[in-house]
């Protein structure tokens, strides 16, 4: 049903298109945990990651391996033409031309949407600096939509809310499902005052605090970032704000019995492993659930069948 569109924003989903990548997710997930199918034979995705990643590289790779088809890697920037000095543009020009769809992660806001100006094949957004990563927003979804309720959600975003580019996309996608959103951050890491007043114009419910201790016995899902210290410009600035928040087993004391605890990862000191062992962890099992979606995303792009 997608065509040869690129994924690039949660802003360019609605809810109807959503619910179509998760239901197919739901039923390819047996093929993620090892079910044999070659709906994408033949097919190749190029990953083009400019910064670090271990789930989102990983889990593209497995879900196109999953599907029959084949991954080709770019590498490390030092390591291709871009050391010599090439364009973004050119450089997706070129592999355009080798790949069925391409991966992109840069550190630069808008670097997805302007290879989606040059690439002949469609671009799937996996991290654009601070700006958006749609595709970990499906994958929090379809952890949701599994392991509690899209329905009548009350969920906090916890930790960096402004250069989160994970917190900002799954800000949109809940704005179509009607969440009530608590955002919880640090005052010098709140959510960016355009993201509030958009979701206050789609008449989302949200409230803004700096306590956790006063909302975490009060939502059904606790989505926890980690402050990220490769996105301050001042070094001193992350130091302020570093250990801002620690969920040990100590906060879950009186939380709902159905809570969960999310997390994108990697997580630092945010989340102490004594929690790992508890009902409510669910970060691991998120991780995983990024292959049947990724899957399904890959089957709509580039796919015409399932065998």
């Amino acid at each position: 049903m997608f065509g040869k569109r690129h994924v690039l924003s949660m802003r360019d989903f609605s809810r109807e298109e959503i619910d179509s990548v998760l239901d197919l997710a739901e039923s390819l997930e047996p093929y993620a945990r090892g079910g044999r199918c070659d709906a994408l034979s033949g097919k190749i995705l190029a990953l083009l990651f400019f910064e670090p990643s271990t789930r989102t590289r990983l889990s593209f790779e497995t879900a196109m391996m999953r599907l029959g088809g084949k991954t080709l890697n770019l590498g490390p920037a030092e390591g291709s033409a871009i050391a010599k000095g090439e364009s973004l543009a050119d450089t997706i020009r070129v592999i355009g031309a080798y790949a069925d769809a391409l991966v992109i992660r840069h550190p630069k806001e808008g670097s997805a949407r302007l290879a989606s100006q040059f690439s002949p094949v469609p671009v799937l957004n996996a991290g654009d600096g601070a700006g958006h990563h749609p595709t970990q927003t499906l994958l929090d979804l379809y952890t949701i939509r599994k392991e509690s309720s899209l329905e009548d959600l009350k969920i906090a975003l916890v930790g960096d809310l402004k250069y989160g580019r994970t917190v900002h996309s799954l800000a949109y996608a809940l704005a179509l499902y009607g969440a009530e959103i608590t955002l919880v951050s640090p005052p010098s890491l709140e959510m960016p005052a355009p993201i509030k007043a958009d979701l206050a114009g789609k008449g989302t419910r949200v409230r803004e605090t700096h306590d956790l201790d006063s909302v975490i016995r009060d939502v059904d899902v606790l989505y926890v970032t980690r402050i990220q210290r490769e996105r301050f410009p001042d070094p001193y600035e992350y130091t302020k704000v570093a250990k801002s928040y620690r969920i040990g087993p100590e906060s879950l004391a009186g939380v709902q019995e159905g809570l969960i605890i999310m997390h994108p990862l990697p997580r630092v000191e945010e989340i102490a492993p004594e929690v790992d062992d508890t009902r409510h962890a669910l970060y691991f099992k998120q991780s995983f659930y990024g292959v049947p979606v990724r899957m399904a995303l890959l089957k709509m792009l580039i796919g015409d069948r399932l065998d």
